[in-house]
Protein backbone atom coordinates (compact mmCIF):
# COMPACT_ATOMS: atom_id res chain seq x y z
CA UNK A 1 0.00 0.00 0.00
CA UNK A 2 1.16 3.25 -0.91
CA UNK A 3 -0.91 6.17 0.13
CA UNK A 4 -4.21 7.06 2.52
CA UNK A 5 -6.10 6.00 -0.72
CA UNK A 6 -5.13 2.43 -0.90
CA UNK A 7 -5.26 2.01 3.02
CA UNK A 8 -8.96 3.17 2.99
CA UNK A 9 -9.58 0.80 0.37
CA UNK A 10 -8.02 -1.79 2.27
CA UNK A 11 -9.99 -1.20 5.14
CA UNK A 12 -13.29 -0.97 3.52
CA UNK A 13 -12.63 -4.59 1.86
CA UNK A 14 -11.71 -6.16 5.29
CA UNK A 15 -14.71 -4.49 6.71
CA UNK A 16 -16.88 -6.38 3.92
CA UNK A 17 -15.19 -9.21 4.71
CA UNK A 18 -16.89 -9.39 8.62
CA UNK A 19 -13.77 -8.37 10.30
CA UNK A 20 -14.01 -6.09 13.31
CA UNK A 21 -12.50 -2.76 13.52
CA UNK A 22 -9.91 -3.84 16.09
CA UNK A 23 -8.80 -7.07 13.59
CA UNK A 24 -8.51 -4.63 10.75
CA UNK A 25 -6.34 -2.30 13.20
CA UNK A 26 -4.29 -4.98 14.11
CA UNK A 27 -4.18 -6.48 10.04
CA UNK A 28 -3.47 -2.48 8.83
CA UNK A 29 -0.83 -2.35 11.77
CA UNK A 30 -3.09 1.36 12.52
CA UNK A 31 -4.51 2.23 15.78
CA UNK A 32 -8.14 1.45 16.66
CA UNK A 33 -9.02 5.29 16.29
CA UNK A 34 -7.05 5.05 12.93
CA UNK A 35 -8.91 1.43 12.02
CA UNK A 36 -12.50 3.40 12.92
CA UNK A 37 -11.47 6.53 10.73
CA UNK A 38 -10.13 4.46 7.50
CA UNK A 39 -13.53 1.99 7.59
CA UNK A 40 -15.78 5.40 7.79
CA UNK A 41 -14.16 7.08 5.43
CA UNK A 42 -14.57 3.69 3.22
CA UNK A 43 -18.08 3.61 3.71
CA UNK A 44 -18.47 7.25 3.15
CA UNK A 45 -16.51 7.28 -0.16
CA UNK A 46 -18.98 3.86 -1.30
CA UNK A 47 -21.09 4.90 -4.30
CA UNK A 48 -20.12 8.24 -4.28
CA UNK A 49 -20.96 10.08 -7.97
CA UNK A 50 -19.11 13.51 -7.26
CA UNK A 51 -15.66 13.75 -7.56
CA UNK A 52 -14.51 13.94 -3.62
CA UNK A 53 -12.48 17.76 -3.58
CA UNK A 54 -11.28 17.09 0.05
CA UNK A 55 -7.92 15.44 0.54
CA UNK A 56 -8.29 11.35 1.81
CA UNK A 57 -6.10 12.05 4.57
CA UNK A 58 -8.05 15.29 5.62
CA UNK A 59 -9.04 15.37 9.16
CA UNK A 60 -7.56 12.41 9.59
CA UNK A 61 -5.78 10.65 13.05
CA UNK A 62 -1.85 11.13 13.45
CA UNK A 63 -0.99 7.58 12.89
CA UNK A 64 2.17 5.70 11.06
CA UNK A 65 1.39 2.40 9.04
CA UNK A 66 4.25 0.18 8.65
CA UNK A 67 3.55 -2.24 5.80
CA UNK A 68 6.27 -5.05 6.48
CA UNK A 69 5.22 -7.60 4.26
CA UNK A 70 8.14 -7.57 1.47
CA UNK A 71 9.23 -10.02 5.20
CA UNK A 72 6.47 -11.32 5.89
CA UNK A 73 5.64 -12.93 2.08
CA UNK A 74 8.75 -14.87 2.54
CA UNK A 75 9.81 -17.42 4.56
CA UNK A 76 14.00 -16.78 4.50
CA UNK A 77 13.26 -12.93 5.25
CA UNK A 78 10.79 -14.06 8.33
CA UNK A 79 13.59 -16.66 9.65
CA UNK A 80 16.14 -14.03 9.28
CA UNK A 81 14.00 -11.27 10.88
CA UNK A 82 12.93 -14.12 14.14
CA UNK A 83 17.00 -14.71 14.61
CA UNK A 84 17.27 -10.76 14.63
CA UNK A 85 14.26 -10.45 17.75
CA UNK A 86 15.80 -13.53 19.24
CA UNK A 87 19.21 -11.82 19.58
CA UNK A 88 17.16 -8.67 20.84
CA UNK A 89 15.10 -10.80 23.83
CA UNK A 90 18.77 -13.35 24.50
CA UNK A 91 19.89 -10.30 26.37
CA UNK A 92 17.21 -10.51 28.94
CA UNK A 93 17.55 -14.06 29.65
CA UNK A 94 18.73 -17.41 28.47
CA UNK A 95 16.82 -19.36 30.80
CA UNK A 96 13.15 -18.84 28.92
CA UNK A 97 11.70 -21.40 28.23
CA UNK A 98 8.12 -20.27 26.06
CA UNK A 99 7.61 -17.98 23.25
CA UNK A 100 4.07 -15.99 23.40
CA UNK A 101 3.18 -14.85 19.71
CA UNK A 102 0.79 -12.23 19.58
CA UNK A 103 -2.14 -12.70 17.56
CA UNK A 104 -2.22 -12.26 14.14
CA UNK A 105 1.20 -11.05 12.92
CA UNK A 106 2.95 -11.51 15.87
CA UNK A 107 2.46 -15.37 15.34
CA UNK A 108 4.87 -16.08 12.74
CA UNK A 109 7.75 -14.30 13.79
CA UNK A 110 7.17 -15.49 17.29
CA UNK A 111 7.37 -18.95 15.27
CA UNK A 112 10.91 -17.99 14.20
CA UNK A 113 11.81 -16.37 17.51
CA UNK A 114 11.11 -19.82 18.83
CA UNK A 115 12.79 -21.38 15.94
CA UNK A 116 16.03 -20.04 16.81
CA UNK A 117 15.85 -20.04 20.52
CA UNK A 118 14.54 -23.73 20.80
CA UNK A 119 11.77 -22.89 22.66
CA UNK A 120 7.79 -24.20 23.06
CA UNK A 121 5.27 -21.65 21.32
CA UNK A 122 2.01 -19.72 22.29
CA UNK A 123 -0.17 -17.72 21.32
CA UNK A 124 -2.17 -15.13 22.36
CA UNK A 125 -5.57 -13.26 20.64
CA UNK A 126 -5.58 -9.80 22.14
CA UNK A 127 -9.09 -8.54 23.18
CA UNK A 128 -8.56 -5.68 20.52
CA UNK A 129 -9.78 -8.47 17.61
CA UNK A 130 -13.33 -8.63 18.83
CA UNK A 131 -13.68 -4.80 18.85
CA UNK A 132 -15.93 -2.67 17.08
CA UNK A 133 -17.00 0.21 18.97
CA UNK A 134 -17.44 1.22 22.90
CA UNK A 135 -15.10 0.62 25.81
CA UNK A 136 -12.43 -2.15 24.84
CA UNK A 137 -12.53 -3.25 29.01
CA UNK A 138 -15.71 -4.73 28.77
CA UNK A 139 -13.75 -7.60 26.41
CA UNK A 140 -11.32 -10.24 26.83
CA UNK A 141 -8.20 -11.67 25.42
CA UNK A 142 -7.08 -15.35 25.48
CA UNK A 143 -4.54 -17.91 25.11
CA UNK A 144 -4.73 -20.80 22.44
CA UNK A 145 -5.27 -24.02 23.78
CA UNK A 146 -3.74 -25.29 20.70
CA UNK A 147 -0.15 -24.19 21.72
CA UNK A 148 2.15 -24.54 24.90
CA UNK A 149 0.16 -23.21 28.09
CA UNK A 150 2.02 -20.19 30.31
CA UNK A 151 1.73 -21.54 33.93
CA UNK A 152 4.23 -21.43 35.83
CA UNK A 153 6.57 -20.54 33.12
CA UNK A 154 9.04 -17.58 31.93
CA UNK A 155 7.82 -16.27 28.85
CA UNK A 156 9.23 -13.65 26.04
CA UNK A 157 6.11 -11.88 23.84
CA UNK A 158 6.68 -10.87 20.28
CA UNK A 159 4.31 -8.56 18.25
CA UNK A 160 4.96 -6.86 14.91
CA UNK A 161 4.20 -3.30 15.90
CA UNK A 162 3.27 -1.18 18.43
CA UNK A 163 1.23 1.83 18.75
CA UNK A 164 0.43 2.49 21.99
CA UNK A 165 1.69 -0.31 23.91
CA UNK A 166 -2.00 -1.52 24.85
CA UNK A 167 -1.82 -4.92 23.45
CA UNK A 168 1.59 -5.76 24.86
CA UNK A 169 0.47 -4.47 28.39
CA UNK A 170 -2.81 -6.65 27.64
CA UNK A 171 -0.31 -9.70 27.32
CA UNK A 172 2.07 -9.18 29.97
CA UNK A 173 -1.14 -8.98 32.32
CA UNK A 174 -2.35 -11.79 31.02
CA UNK A 175 0.06 -14.25 31.39
CA UNK A 176 0.68 -13.12 35.68
CA UNK A 177 -2.99 -13.65 35.58
CA UNK A 178 -2.41 -17.02 33.96
CA UNK A 179 0.45 -17.95 36.84
CA UNK A 180 3.33 -17.04 33.96
CA UNK A 181 6.00 -14.38 34.11
CA UNK A 182 6.78 -12.38 31.26
CA UNK A 183 10.60 -11.46 31.10
CA UNK A 184 10.84 -9.53 27.75
CA UNK A 185 9.03 -7.98 24.83
CA UNK A 186 10.45 -7.82 20.94
CA UNK A 187 9.13 -6.42 18.16
CA UNK A 188 9.38 -5.10 14.68
CA UNK A 189 8.65 -1.56 15.07
CA UNK A 190 7.81 0.63 17.95
CA UNK A 191 5.79 4.20 16.61
CA UNK A 192 5.88 5.39 20.22
CA UNK A 193 9.11 4.69 21.93
CA UNK A 194 7.82 2.39 25.01
CA UNK A 195 10.75 1.24 25.93
CA UNK A 196 9.04 -0.73 29.04
CA UNK A 197 5.34 -1.80 29.83
CA UNK A 198 4.77 -2.37 33.32
CA UNK A 199 8.44 -3.09 34.44
CA UNK A 200 8.63 -5.53 31.07
CA UNK A 201 11.65 -4.49 28.88
CA UNK A 202 9.84 -3.77 25.22
CA UNK A 203 13.13 -3.60 22.53
CA UNK A 204 12.63 -3.29 19.33
CA UNK A 205 14.11 -3.19 15.44
CA UNK A 206 13.32 -0.40 14.64
CA UNK A 207 11.72 2.76 15.90
CA UNK A 208 9.54 5.70 14.34
CA UNK A 209 10.29 9.04 15.43
CA UNK A 210 8.26 11.99 13.99
CA UNK A 211 9.86 15.32 13.22
CA UNK A 212 7.90 18.55 13.12
CA UNK A 213 4.68 19.13 14.38
CA UNK A 214 1.21 17.78 13.17
CA UNK A 215 0.41 19.79 10.66
CA UNK A 216 3.87 18.49 8.73
CA UNK A 217 3.40 15.20 9.93
CA UNK A 218 0.06 14.89 7.82
CA UNK A 219 0.53 12.49 4.74
CA UNK A 220 4.08 11.81 5.43
CA UNK A 221 2.90 8.09 6.38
Amino acid sequence: MKNVDDLIDSAGDLAARGLSRGEIADELNVSRETASWLVERAGRSTGATDVETEPASAGGPQDVHVDWSAIGEAGARLSAVGVALADLLREHSHDVDLVIGVEKAGVPLATAVARELETDLGTYTPRKHQWEEGDIEDLGGSFSRNFAQVEGRDCFIVDDTITSGTTINEAVEAIEETGGHAIAAAVLVDKQGVGDVEGVPVDALMQVIRVGNDSDADGDE
